[in-house]
């Protein structure tokens, strides 16, 4: 039994809620009523008050009790006297409605300027008021009227007000400025705000800090906002959890898991228990930094825990099994979501389906978009554009321009997504003129000036050699106040190094970097707080919060972050490459040099670059020092940094030291076993070949890492040291498990064979090539027919494998073909002059 007193603090609530949202409403109407009428004579009108893209969301629109007679109106001024003494000495309790009602007509009563008085009054009820709206709706609705500069301004006015007759003001009645702020998307203006609650003598509480550590976090500065974190545990604010889940997201995005757990323990200790909300921000951030496993370790910790998972929990591992390419394994979670109640909706065929669309399995992703209008569910502009791309990548642009229409036919307003993705799927069937067409057609809406477009456009154009085109799109789009990103910047790059132009990417490079304020870094480096990496930028950025200059913080990070296009690692790797392939290595090493002193960090596909250069220009002692330097600063060698040795150590029929620096690499996989990779060490000591690949492939398969390029590598390395027997038995054992070895592995056995005189096996490799339907260079058929003809037994093979040759598609009437056919030729007459001559 529920007793008296609990009945009687619900019907309390009940009522509060209710006639609260009817005082709102009625307040707005009245608001609205004397605006108007007084329209001539105020210079606030309501057209400006409430322009029509802060039009309140339909969700506001609740219908609640209308009262007979507005609270304030039922308050008369004798009472409002005593009322305002009684607040004169400040508290921190909640203002009844009535009281509220009262202070708000006692402050404002002798402002010479009659049109401002009602809005006022609404200020300083909302207020006064705001920390006892306890539901969303309200809060949400108070967002809404306050929602233009005017409003804000009038609020501002409200405070001093207040402040000027000594009356209490929480940070609850400046957090109402600091949501409207934020809900009208001015981040500067809500920081500014709550910087300065100390006006008022008030303190930021829990729900000030997250409500501004929110408007932080959206715009990514994150060292601003793990400094008010720390601002926040120095005073008398304990975080939440709404706090926690805020961190700890910021956390995920920027990948630093490990202090995301360690705050999540942190949580723990303070007695603050995590929610749905708080795990699935962890598993989101796991998601994203392609940790699928540790997400769902960590997703059935939370269901261990007795947390259930929400259907947006459940679409966020969703996506991150699929934008991982585990599309399956994303499908054998849809069981356990039913499991638990939930239905598919629209983002959850959005993952599935996109994820078909990467993995190339369009006929499936046709099926689930079927599936998905079967069940009533509408496809949005999203849905449509990944759609889009699918049909355009699959080669059918045609049908993804019908698809544009039928979209349009549906009343959807196409965005720049979905004319990205056709402009994208002319231009890799070489349609570029259409392309080009379709891009000047909509960039006639301002709209759609979109830097990808223009980067898609200009990696179409250097793709087919077009490089002096892309430098013109290039260079119109500053004309037309679109500014590069640093993609548009590496395409264009990659164009320049491709056709040799290399000074140019590189002065490219400069062009990036001069945006860059000069005179702020300059400032930066000086005095005795120098701010030269980001250890000590986060130490700044402290500093000014607990000096109270958050807002200064704020935009000292908007100018760090907004001075211009910053070359990433991406661009430098490009230009890094293009300096090693036209065999100017020392540039490399400098370049590599001066983006570390710019605080970038080289990744593995830096070294690898490195490392194939100086092997180009054979120096190999200082490639193994770059790889000395690579793990001494922490970067695991990747896949293409150990190919990269692996390939040269072999090409130098160095195959022992090649294979041992492959197993260091696998060592250094969090996922492979360490005991059975010495297994395998001790089978190829013994040379017994075949079962280290089997042992390797067994390993690639459980861990689901399969990757061709290292046994592609190790063929053309046994090949590369004339250990026949040895790239045989790869191949032997790759046939066994059915997986396909490419062109370039069969000519390098091709070639090796010949030369060994092992013809038999030569002729099956290349019988291999024709049922897989690989078309090989004229120079290794003719070598290979050359041998046959040569040979004193096996003449008969090179006349049946010239006609399956030809049955292939091979054109053997060319020339390169010439002297191969002409022996052709004459033996097929001596094989036809025999026959007549034993008829």
């Amino acid at each position: 039994m529920i007793s008296i007193l609990t009945q009687e603090r619900l019907l309390g609530a009940t009522v509060g809620v209710v006639l609260t949202g009817a005082v709102v409403l009625e307040q707005r109407r009245n608001i609205y009523s004397s605006i108007s009428n007084v329209q001539s004579q105020s210079q606030v009108s309501p057209v400006a008050l409430f322009p029509k893209r802060h039009k309140i969301a339909p969700r506001c629109h609740h219908h609640h009790p209308d009262p007979s007679m507005l609270l304030w109106k039922r308050v008369h001024f004798h009472n409002a006297s005593g009322l305002l003494t009684r607040f004169l000495p400040r508290r921190s309790q909640h203002h009844s409605s009535a009281d509220a009602d009262a202070v708000a007509v006692a402050v404002t009563r002798d402002l010479p300027n009659r049109n401002r008085r009602l809005p006022l009054r609404f200020c300083v009820w909302v207020a006064l008021k705001f920390e006892s709206l306890v539901d969303q709706h309200s809060r949400n609705e108070v967002s809404c009227t306050l929602a233009t500069k005017e409003w804000c301004s009038l609020y501002w006015d409200a405070l001093q007000l207040l402040k000027k007759y000594g009356i209490f003001i929480s940070s609850e009645s400046v957090r109402a400025l600091i949501r409207t702020y934020s809900y009208m998307g001015l981040a500067e203006e809500a920081i500014q705000c709550f910087d300065r609650m100390s006006e008022f003598d008030c303190e930021p509480d829990a729900h000030a800090y997250n409500t501004i550590l929110k408007v932080v976090l959206k715009k990514d500065l994150f060292v601003l906002a793990f400094s008010l974190y720390n601002v926040m545990l120095s005073s008398n604010s304990l975080p939440d959890d709404h706090t926690y889940t805020l961190l700890i997201g910021g956390f995920c995005k920027i990948g630093n898991f490990n202090a995301a757990l360690e705050m999540l323990d942190d949580m723990s200790k303070r007695g603050v228990l995590p929610d749905v909300k708080t795990y699935t921000a962890i598993i989101y951030g796991l998601c994203q930094w392609k940790k699928v496993d540790e997400a769902f370790r960590l997703f059935n910790t939370m269901k261990e825990n007795g947390c259930l998972p929400t259907l947006r929990c459940y679409n966020v591992l969703i996506d991150g099994f699929c934008k991982n390419g585990r599309t399956d394994e994303a499908l054998s979670l849809l069981s356990l979501l039913r499991i638990d109640g939930f239905a598919l909706n629209l983002q959850s065929y959005c993952s599935l389906i996109n994820s078909f669309i990467h993995a190339k399995r369009y006929s499936e992703a046709y099926v689930w978009y079927t599936k998905m209008f079967k069940r009533g569910i509408v496809p949005d502009v999203t849905l449509y554009a990944i759609m889009i791309r699918g049909l355009s990548e699959e080669g059918r642009v045609g049908e993804a321009a019908k698809m544009l229409d039928e979209m349009i036919g549906m009343g959807l307003v196409p965005d720049a997504y979905c004319y990205n993705a056709l402009i994208k799927g002319f231009c890799d069937i070489g349609r570029l003129d259409q392309a080009r067409s379709l891009q000047l057609e909509v960039s006639k809406d301002e709209q759609f000036h979109n830097a990808y477009t223009y980067t898609i456009l200009i990696c179409g154009m250097c793709r087919n050699g077009m490089v002096g085109e892309a430098r013109e799109i290039f260079n119109q789009m500053e004309k037309l106040g679109c500014l590069p990103s640093v993609v548009t910047f590496s395409a264009l790059m990659h164009g320049l190094c491709k056709a040799r132009r290399i000074e140019e990417a590189h002065l490219l490079l400069h062009e990036m970097e001069i945006g860059r304020s000069p005179s702020l870094f300059f400032r930066l480096s000086q005095g005795s707080d120098r701010v030269f990496d980001s250890v000590s930028l986060q130490k700044k950025v402290e500093q000014m919060c607990k000096a109270g200059e958050v807002l200064n913080a704020y935009k000292l990070l908007k100018q760090l972050a907004g001075s211009g296009v910053v070359p990433n690692i991406i661009t430098y790797n490009i230009l890094i490459n293009g300096f090693c392939k036209t065999g100017n290595i020392n540039a490399a090493i400098k370049l590599f040099k001066e983006l570390q002193l710019k605080g970038i960090s080289p990744d593995s596909i830096t070294y690898g670059t490195l490392v194939d250069g100086l092997y180009r220009a054979n120096r190999e002692d200082d490639a193994f020092k770059i790889r000395e330097h690579m793990l001494k600063h922490g970067c695991q060698p990747g896949l293409s940094n150990s190919n990269a040795h692996v390939s040269w150590l072999n090409k130098k029929g160095k195959v022992s030291m090649a294979f041992n620096l492959y197993f260091e690499y696998l060592k250094s996989l969090p996922r492979w076993d360490n005991d059975s990779i010495n297994v395998l060490e001790n089978h190829f000591i013994r040379g017994n070949v075949k079962e280290v690949i089997r042992g390797l492939l067994e390993m690639d398969f459980k861990c689901r890492d399969f990757n061709l390029a290292p046994y592609t590598i190790l063929i053309t390395g046994f090949c590369m040291a004339k250990k026949v027997d040895e790239a045989l038995a790869i191949f032997s054992v790759l046939g066994e498990f059915n997986i396909n070895i490419n062109p370039t592995s069969c000519v390098y056995l091709i070639d090796i064979l010949c030369e060994e005189g092992k013809l038999d096996d030569a002729v099956n490799i290349f019988l291999y090539t024709l049922e897989k339907s690989f078309m090989l260079r004229p120079r290794i058929c003719n070598k290979l027919l050359k041998c046959l003809l040569l040979s004193i037994d096996k003449k008969d093979y090179a006349i049946d494998l010239v006609d399956r040759m030809q049955s292939h598609g091979y054109c053997l009437n060319s020339h390169q073909y010439d002297k191969a056919m002409y022996v052709i030729r004459r033996l097929r007459r001596r094989r036809s002059n025999k026959m007549h001559y034993f008829e």
